[in-house]
């Protein structure tokens, strides 16, 4: 009698044990974001990241990728969120090819702009009165990475204007930024592909060009977009995401940090500790 009391007991401590064994695994569970190394999706990832381990208890991977492989890694579920989705326009072809197996959770930020964007100091206002001042411009527009959706615009936008004394360079963001700043130190006419938000708006007096035939179309949405199955398997995690919402203040803050020489996990951590009460907000599921 005593053994069989004494063995019940042992074998409610083992299944106690096993239970939470288990019930750990499944928390420490990897969750895999994808990011484009662009300003703005670095610094959402990293938040997002700094949110899913130090609120919800799981390890974050960041995997940086360029803007095709995002796409291609989160349809096939090789990664489980992305963050930097521009829609309706910027991403919509790639977001129409894989549609069918992922799950658009919305924006996460509202007011994002693209465009061709000048020095203040340079005296037009328009895409379409670039080509009359192309050798000013050094018949050079400086563009990004090349599968990024913005210079897909910034091609369409050559034709579009007849801006047949122009030419398109690739690059990445960070060339891109290079270059603005030593032409503005220099007082030089450039023009380069960019985007709102990014903390070069922050760093130097620009605009962005009208653009009357609408090619860069209106102010877009950043969303978050996840895998399939994502909501059954770590409900916590996607409550989360589809809450995740902030604005252009909020992103930018955290570019000037990283743009200054802050670690970008560490700007994360100190926005999230700094902003108790929106992240709670993200949180309330």
């Amino acid at each position: 009698m005593k053994f069989s009391k004494h063995l019940t007991v042992l074998m409610t401590v083992m299944l106690a044990v096993l239970f939470a064994g288990n019930a750990f695994a499944v928390k420490k569970k990897t969750v895999k974001i994808a990011y484009v190394e662009w300003a703005c999706a670095t610094a959402s990832s990293n938040v997002a990241k700094a949110v899913i381990e130090e609120k919800l208890g799981y390890t974050c991977e960041l995997i940086p990728v360029s803007a095709a492989a995002m796409y291609q890694a989160l349809s096939t579920g090789d990664v489980d969120a992305i963050t930097t989705a521009w829609l309706p326009v910027t991403h919509k072809d790639y977001m129409d090819k894989i549609k069918t197996t992922v799950v658009d959770l919305g924006p996460n930020l509202k007011g994002a702009k693209l465009g061709l964007v000048v020095p203040s100091y340079v005296t037009i206002d328009s895409v379409d009165q670039i080509n009359a001042n192309a050798k000013k411009f050094k018949k050079q527009i400086i563009g990004i990475d090349p599968g990024a959706g913005l210079m897909g615009m910034a091609e369409k936008a050559l034709v579009t204007y007849d801006m047949k004394d122009m030419e398109l360079m690739e690059g990445s963001g960070a060339m891109m930024t290079a270059m603005l700043g030593n032409a503005i130190k220099n007082n030089e006419w450039i023009v380069v592909t960019g985007w709102a938000p990014h903390w070069k708006f922050g760093r130097w007096d620009l605009k962005i060009l009208k653009d009357p035939k609408g090619v860069f179309g209106s102010e877009e949405t950043v969303n978050t977009i996840v895998r399939k199955g994502l909501k059954e398997d770590l409900p916590d995690v996607n409550a989360f995401l589809d809450a995740f919402f902030w604005t252009t203040a909020d992103i930018g803050q955290i570019m000037v940090w990283n743009q200054d020489g802050m670690d970008p996990a560490d700007s994360a951590k100190k926005w999230v500790k700094e902003n108790p009460d929106k992240v709670a907000v993200w949180l309330k599921h």
